[in-house]
């Protein structure tokens, strides 16, 4: 019976260690890239990041003319900028499926993938932003028996 603790000192020393955060490790293949996935609506966009002048190629364009609006643009820097990178990475990227609106949205959250993967030590302040998050929000399907995903045909009495 000498296994009873005797006062509360005895029984934190009892309680095993809390486990250490997981630690994220640099992800680069043979040309020092890495790479990443991203989604947002029905787009998916590949990148690839790796250190550079800051040139931004979509779809083997430059980000100027394929993504026009200004708007747009911004949304793809907000990554860079948010972790003072802007100007030190060559991002390329393909983009399928979506409009416009979706596909800039999936070459965000793919360069912000990118950048942790290349520098972990970035994840916390991509992660406060918002940026790792995937917009789950996606267009309902139509459903048979209505004019569209929700809407009925219209009702007339006679």
């Amino acid at each position: 019976m000498s296994d009873t603790m005797q006062s509360l000192d005895q029984l934190s020393q009892l309680k095993p260690a809390a486990p250490d955060a997981p630690k994220y490790t640099k992800k680069v293949d043979k040309q020092g890239r890495a790479y990443a996935t991203g989604k947002r609506k029905d787009a998916v966009a590949r990148v690839w990041v790796k250190p550079g002048s800051g040139k931004i190629s979509v779809n083997t364009r430059d980000v100027e003319v394929y993504f026009a609006r200004p708007v747009l643009r911004m949304m793809i820097q907000q990554p860079l900028v948010a972790a003072a990178r802007a100007g030190q990475y060559d991002v390329i990227c393909t983009v399928t499926g979506g409009g416009l609106s979706g596909q800039a949205g999936a070459v965000r959250h793919g360069l912000s993938k990118a950048l942790t993967n290349f520098e972990p030590e970035l994840r916390g302040v991509l992660k406060k932003g918002g940026f790792l998050t995937r917009d789950s929000r996606t267009v309902e399907r139509k459903k048979y028996g209505r004019a569209k995903a929700r809407r009925s045909f219209q009702f007339s009495k006679r």
